[in-house]
């Protein structure tokens, strides 16, 4: 019985500790040497981010800077990610409800550019995509996603501060919640 009843305990807290991995976290303070969760290195990686570019899929430039003054929602996804594709319309439909609310989405595709140009000829997004291949991965690691996990979403304040984060698929919830952000 002793033995059961640590299983159960130790499955809570599992699915507890689960729960709260996929749910969205305003970015706040950490200990200063967390590595990763470095309040200092995250701000320095949240102000080198406008300073990127990405090829688009037909070959164009997508400067950050462009971005800078309206919320910004970026999505870090691949084609071979199932929840990101899962997600896709979704933000995709968002954006186009919100577009002409001073709020941007833009999808950074940590994914072969071959790969990503097929998947959008049969599914168009109305939003801009920037190829960022496997250098995506350590952008988004630098932002706080220290598990390199996709999908993964950061928003930023129209003075360019990162306000939030989320690992894993974005529900209406969090964009609802993320649209009200200044």
């Amino acid at each position: 019985m002793l033995y059961g009843g640590v299983a159960v305990a130790a499955a809570l807290a599992g699915a507890g500790a689960a729960w709260w991995k996929f749910q969205p976290h305003a970015v706040k303070e950490a200990s200063p040497g967390a590595g990763a969760a470095d309040p200092a290195a995250q701000a320095s990686a949240a102000q080198s981010f406008w300073n990127v570019s990405f090829d688009t899929p037909d070959g164009k430039k997508l400067s950050m800077s462009s971005f800078r003054g309206k919320l910004l929602l970026v999505n870090f996804w691949a084609t071979w990610c199932p929840p990101c594709v899962e997600e896709l319309p979704l933000l995709d439909y968002f954006y186009q409800e919100n577009k002409d609310k001073n709020l941007q989405v833009v999808g950074l595709a940590v994914d072969q550019p071959s790969a990503v140009r097929t998947w959008l000829q049969t599914k168009p997004l109305n939003f801009p995509v920037g190829m960022a291949g496997l250098a995506g991965t350590e952008l988004s690691k630098s932002l706080g996603n220290v598990a390199g996990s996709l999908p993964f979403s950061v928003v930023f304040g129209a003075s360019g501060q990162l306000l939030h984060r989320k690992i894993g698929k974005v529900s209406p919830e969090d964009l609802a919640l993320w649209a009200q952000l200044k």
